[in-house]
Formats: C-alpha cells, structure tokens, sequence
C-alpha cells in the first residue's frame, strides 16, 4: 500500500501564518473575522484540526492543535465562535451558508462567482433541478424577500419540519437562498432571504466551470502552500477530478508545481508571495 504524503514541517508553518493558527493572530471579533475570510477565501465554520483547510473556530482558538469538546455549549473557544458567525450573517459583508455536502462555509465575495458557477443554479434551472418543496419555499421568498422559519414554513406549505429542513438545506447548497439573521428571543429563529439581494453582482457575474475550478484552487493553495492527494476537494466539496483539474491548471500557468503525482505546490516566487515575504527577505510586521 502507497504511503501517504505527508504534509512538510515548513507548509505546516505556513498553514500557520495563513490559516491564524497562531496565538498572536487569533480572531477575536466579527470584523476581525471578516478580514480573516477575506484574506484566505473561504473558511469552514466550526470545524477542528481533524478536517483540512482554513476554519474560523481553529482560527479563534489561534492554535493548530484545536479540537472541539464533545459539549460545546460549554466550550468558550465555541462559543465565541458562535457569536461570531451570527454577526457576520447579520452584517452580511461575506456570504455564509451551508453549501457542497452540507459543510456550513463563509466565502469572501470575490469568491462567490466561482463557487456559484460550480454549485449554483440558475432560475431558468430551477425546475428541473430543484425539489417540489424547495421551489414553493424559494416563491415565497421572491415575493416577502425576509421570513423566520416558522412563517416560510407555514406560508410555503411545507409544514412538516424535517422536509422544510431539507428544502432550506437544497436552496442553501443551490447559492439560492441564505440566512440573514439570527434571534433567540422569544426563540431561537433563523431569518431567510435570497443571497442575490446581499451580493447581487457576484452571483449574477456568469464564469465558465474550467475557470472556476481554477481559481478555486488557486484561492485553496495560496493559502494552504500545498495540498496533497483528495485534500482540496474534502476541503472544497469538489469532485477529485475536477479538484485536479483546477490544479493542473495551476500548473499549466506556472503557478503551482506538481513534485509527485497527486500532490501540487506554490511555485517558489508565488510561495514567498503568498506568505508576505519583502524583497529583502524579511517579514512585514504582524497585523
């Protein structure tokens, strides 16, 4: 049986920098995690050192090793992580929403058009590839724009709780419809709404499939320096064939290297880049 890869000491390190692995760079506010998803492209939620890929829980615990506790309503790295997300889905600056295999994610906006292009349908699909339930949940959006949980369920008609939670979840993996606020009081709700109303050109910007697994794996591999084989897409959600072909793209254009089959590399000049290194050879000051 072949090994697998492992990932060099060095990468790990720059995984560190980029990913706010360290205890100098957590994320400690809604903005600051604005700036952090910004910066990487897009992060998972409340995932832990067990799955790859930036995430904003590892990246409020600012530490490489963080793993969530079985009780997380206790966790106050968790919780704060929490917070967080609900505010970033009230300010509405980056997109979040449960999107390729049901991985809750936040994209930057610059983003948004590629991960639309491979995920997204568009309305003249929505027939033909959207569920009975998510279509009467998405016509009533179109003419309330906003509705809690409890009203687009009683006002679609899909009463029953499990159906309606697989609708939203659909529309939400579609790039159709996202959360747009959060209450507890007088109980815990989510806010609906359609994400073309909060980011209405990146959604509407038309980009073709090869150029988005491009950049795609461009975005994933400035920030994680390398990806070994089957990485990229359990970060993403991409097909492994189509993670490779957005990277061998990326090879193609010299700004990645291929050292072993499966396993793609920033080019040398793009990986000082990427990580922020001066013409001197120094580091800017930290953030």
């Amino acid at each position: 049986m072949r090994a697998r890869p492992q990932i060099p000491a060095e990468i790990e390190e720059y995984r560190d920098q980029r990913w706010r692995r360290e205890a100098t760079r957590q994320v400690e506010t809604a903005p600051d995690a604005e700036r952090f998803i910004e910066q990487i492209g897009f992060a998972a939620c409340l995932t832990d050192s067990r799955r790859p890929g930036p995430s904003l829980y590892v990246a409020v615990c600012g530490r490489r090793d963080a793993v969530l506790p079985r009780h997380v309503q206790k966790d106050p790295e968790a919780s704060l992580t929490w917070v967080l997300k609900d505010e970033i889905v009230g300010r509405g600056k980056v997109y979040y929403a449960k999107l390729a295999r049901g991985t809750t994610m936040f994209l930057a906006p610059r983003m948004i058009p590629y991960f639309h292009a491979v995920w997204g349908v568009r309305r003249s699909e929505e027939k033909r590839r959207l569920s009975r339930n998510a279509r009467a949940i998405v016509h009533v959006l179109r003419k309330e724009w906003e509705m809690s949980t409890a009203d687009l369920r009683d006002e679609s008609g899909v009463k029953d709780r499990q159906a309606f939670t697989r609708g939203i979840d659909e529309l939400q993996a579609a790039m159709i419809v996202v959360p747009s606020a959060v209450f507890y009081q007088p109980k815990f709700t989510y806010i609906w709404t359609l994400g073309v109303g909060r980011f209405p050109e990146a959604l509407l910007r038309r980009v073709n499939r090869e150029t988005a697994l491009r950049e795609i794996a461009r975005c994933f591999l400035a920030g994680a320096g390398m990806t070994i084989p089957g990485e990229m897409a359990r970060v993403t959600g991409l097909p492994r064939p189509e993670a490779g072909r957005g990277n061998r793209a990326l090879v193609a254009e010299g700004y990645a290297i291929m050292p072993a089959s499966g396993v793609y590399q920033l080019a040398a000049s793009r990986a000082l880049q990427e990580a922020g290194f001066s013409a001197n050879g120094g580091r800017p000051p930290a953030e």
